[in-house]
């Protein structure tokens, strides 16, 4: 099953298409890559480049991939499309491919993407990546596009806007254990006397309250989230014909 993933910027496209073609920025905003270099390459050849993503803190899984854009299309749009493969034995995937199209919508772009892949390790590997692995990607792709859409239009770099992720992650977290562990107060309540009865009563209230509000609250708006993703095209969804013009990295 194909990941899509589409996002709405308000910003200019030409700035949108440098921040996700330069390696430079684009690791700087994808979760899902800690490397990336382009690769030597002839004047009329796509660009290959070199990708790597930091798994664990010892352990970094590297790939390769061929990319080609079209940056002046009639309509207006662009695209950018692209195959990619890894030979990392700790690698899920084995080869795959997948596309960015960028359209003009209103007062911004419409930023999208489709991209599907081969897992490998057999059955193994199949059900890791139905259950686990294609949920995640899809997840990381989708915080990854907020996070550039708050580059753009709110001028959060994405060293900021992974701060502020963490943070708000960090602050519900201590609300929820501080929530789980207040419910279990009751050897405590009695110890304030005349008020015992109140806080018997406010307390699971407010606690249920604060918990409530931490699992479920809207993220802050200069913190990235995936849930501002579209994540099921709108209309059916075709691949460019450019991929069909890339050969395997």
């Amino acid at each position: 099953m194909e990941l899509y993933i589409e996002v709405h910027i308000r910003g200019d496209i030409d700035e949108l298409w440098v921040r996700t073609q330069d390696p430079a920025l684009h690791r700087r905003w994808d979760l899902r890559f800690t490397e990336m270099d382009h690769l030597p390459r002839a004047e009329d050849e796509p660009q290959r480049f070199r990708y790597a993503t930091r798994v664990l803190p010892f352990v970094t899984v590297s790939g390769t991939a061929v990319s080609a854009g079209e940056r002046t299309r009639p309509d207006g749009t662009r695209t950018s499309a692209l195959r990619f493969s890894s030979a990392h034995p700790l690698s899920l995937i084995a080869e795959g491919s997948g596309y960015w199209r960028y359209v003009p919508d209103g007062d911004g772009v419409r930023f999208l993407t489709g991209y599907d892949y081969r897992p490998r390790w057999g059955r193994a590997g199949a059900l890791a990546d139905r259950v686990l692995f294609r949920p995640l990607m899809g997840w990381a792709t989708a915080w990854s596009f907020d996070r550039l859409r708050l580059w753009l239009e709110r001028g959060v770099t994405p060293e900021r806007a992974r701060l502020n992720w963490l943070t708000e992650l960090a602050v519900r977290g201590l609300v929820l254990a501080v929530g789980c562990t207040g419910l279990g107060m009751d050897s405590v309540i009695p110890l304030f006397g005349p008020l015992a009865p109140a806080l018997a009563y406010l307390c699971p209230l407010l606690l249920a309250v604060a918990m409530s509000v931490a699992l479920f609250a809207a993220p802050s708006a200069r913190t990235p989230a995936a849930r501002r993703c579209l994540r099921t095209p709108p209309t059916r969804a075709c691949a460019p014909r450019l991929l069909a013009t890339l050969e395997g990295p």
